[in-house]
């Protein structure tokens, strides 16, 4: 699901550029709305979208993560060297995302510990790549406890300041205990 802002004709032209990729990627049917009561139903079906992917595996759990990268709808979809290919790919995993916010469900099988592993390694991946457009390793869903180390890469020195704010802010370590702040 894509969310489109600007001007008419920037908003048209993001249409377009989005459906080619649609389109190049074998997504199937794409529909766009911009009448007030359509988008209100697109966006209950996607807040609805991590248990649709959850459920299309019998016994599978989710695995909710996301990155932002303020760039063109679509640069995300390509590799280095210019060939289209989705950003994370996997035969067992659905992922419905948006741009610039790339939110991905994972589909995963509890009984098959393969699976976690590779949705880690995807994760991973994602991350790299947002931070290689300038992007940010977070985005709705949080820093989560995995990401500590790449925040220090995309940040820098500024994490230790934002320690000393949480630490100013919350002595007792009280708001968010054991997370990347403590």
């Amino acid at each position: 699901m894509f969310e489109f802002h600007g001007s008419p004709g920037h908003v048209a032209e993001q249409v377009e550029t989005v459906k080619a990729i649609a389109d190049e990627q074998g997504c199937g049917e794409f529909r766009w709305a911009n009448v007030a009561e359509e988008r209100s139903a697109l966006w209950k079906a996607q807040h609805e979208a991590y248990y649709a992917a959850v459920n299309l595996r019998p016994g599978a759990i989710g695995w909710a993560t996301d990155v932002c990268a303020d760039q063109p709808a679509g640069r995300m979809h390509h590799a280095d060297q210019g060939r289209p290919r989705p950003l994370a790919r996997s035969r067992n995993h659905p992922r419905p995302c948006r741009p610039r916010q790339f939110p991905f469900v994972f589909s995963i099988d509890p009984a098959v510990p393969a699976e976690l592993v590779e949705v880690k390694a995807l994760t991973q991946q994602m991350v790299k790549r947002a931070l290689a457009m300038d992007g940010t390793c977070t985005g709705e869903h949080g820093i989560r406890l995995g990401r500590q180390d790449h925040l220090v890469e995309e940040l820098g020195e500024a994490v230790d300041l934002m320690r000393e704010i949480k630490g100013a802010l919350d002595p007792h370590g009280l708001m968010n205990p054991g997370k990347i702040f403590a």
